[in-house]
């Protein structure tokens, strides 16, 4: 039998509804796995610590890449440099993508990278276009009074 979003807490997507208390914890609780494994290391943080250093040190490539990622983590995002003319009006916003083609096409940024930049150039884009319509509308309104 189906249950309606009243009766089982769900919005018409499956979702769980806002505010519901069917939906499981409450915002800020913990699971209790995590509880649980968090009970089991009281006090021996520092002896785990410890042994995987000595492990790493002793050549464990499992331990050595643990301690390694806690000391330097990779980075998720790395900065791109490359010739980019200034972008000041939306035919600016055109030439600078057409840069970011290049830059891609001449190996001096990733597919990702350049559609990274492209997205940022397209906000860049739609704020310019923005602030240069407010500004021909102002004009126009100005013209009338």
């Amino acid at each position: 039998m189906a249950h309606s979003p009243k009766t089982n807490g769900r919005k018409t997507d499956g979702t769980f509804a806002e505010g519901n208390r069917l939906g499981g914890r409450k915002p800020g609780s913990r699971h209790k796995v995590s509880l649980a494994i968090e009970a089991l290391l009281e006090g021996e943080h520092e002896k785990l610590t410890r042994k995987a250093v000595e492990l790493a040190l002793e050549g464990d490539t499992v331990a050595l890449r643990l301690c390694l990622d806690r000391l330097a983590p990779s980075r998720r995002d790395a900065p791109v440099s490359f010739p980019l003319p200034p972008v000041r009006t939306a035919t600016d916003a055109v030439a600078a993508g057409a840069a970011v083609l290049d830059a891609m096409a001449g190996g001096d940024l990733t597919p990702d990278e350049a559609g990274r930049v492209m997205a940022v150039l397209t906000a860049h884009k739609a704020m310019v276009t923005l602030g240069e319509l407010e500004e021909r509308i102002a004009a126009l309104e100005g013209t009338k009074k």
